[in-house]
């Protein structure tokens, strides 16, 4: 491609990730088509066994109508499911873990200002934090690469490596060190802590954390066992991801610990 000029080069990287996003839409739609199906005929059946049994008691459309007022107050993450007087929405960690997604621009969708002052201290608090997080992260960046670039130097020395293979064995290292630290080690201690949640299933919530892509339907929850600790946690690994980016972001599912 380096014989190419920029607008040919530009339309061919154009058609490979349209190819690739076509190829990503299709596997995904044969994967999860058949599941989404599935779930949305159980839903229908049980619709369909609750107002056979209580329909007589319930007017015309009523249910319809709960079910739009919880789903909309659950799309802010809002939910009365439980005990109303220990369930809070918008408790000391839960915020803290929204700002923590807000700076790392996760940006998982669990919660969402309700409040039209909420909303304008949003935009304000993300355009003052964001470039505030953005230069501790060049800061950190500029501390760890002399750390981080001794091991390599050295085994390069010992080795007699040239400087491309240096750099494979560098980014090698790296990309390992990363993966250690902030998907399999956070997802072996989910795993443990958490009861409901399979191994795949942590890893799936850490990467997802760490590629700052916060699909949003694995999430930390409320559980009669949760400690704040777990949550600084999340904000560590999610403060610790964006460091990690200086060097080179419907219903949902919660880990309740």
């Amino acid at each position: 491609m380096g014989a190419l000029r920029p607008w040919a080069r530009y339309g061919l990287l154009a058609v490979a990730h349209l190819l690739a996003l076509g190829l990503g839409a299709t596997v995904l739609q044969a994967l999860e088509g058949p599941p989404a199906l599935r779930l949305q005929a159980n839903l229908r059946a049980e619709l369909a066994t609750f107002q056979a049994e209580f329909g007589a008691c319930l007017p015309a459309g009523a249910l319809e109508e709960l079910l739009g007022t919880a789903l909309v107050a659950q799309a802010h993450g809002v939910s009365s499911l439980g005990n109303g007087s220990e369930a809070r929405n918008w408790d000391l960690p839960s915020a803290l873990l929204f700002t923590a997604s807000l700076l790392t621009t996760t940006g998982y969708g669990h919660m969402a200002p309700l409040s039209a002052g909420g909303k304008a201290f949003c935009v304000a608090y993300a355009a003052l934090g964001l470039p505030a997080s953005l230069a501790l992260v060049a800061a950190l960046r500029h501390c760890l690469v002399p750390l981080l670039s001794r091991p390599g130097a050295w085994v390069a020395t010992c080795w007699q490596l040239t400087p491309p293979r240096a750099a494979l064995l560098q980014a090698v290292a790296l990309g390992l060190l990363v993966v250690g630290v902030f998907v399999l080690l956070p997802a072996l201690v989910l795993w443990d802590v958490q009861g409901n949640c399979s191994l795949l299933e942590a890893i799936y919530f850490c990467f997802s954390s760490l590629s700052t892509i916060g699909l949003g339907d694995l999430l930390p929850g409320h559980g009669s066992g949760l400690h704040p600790v777990l949550y600084h946690l999340c904000q560590f690994a999610l403060l610790g991801e964006s460091s990690c980016g200086g060097w080179g972001r419907g219903g949902k599912k919660t880990l309740d610990y």
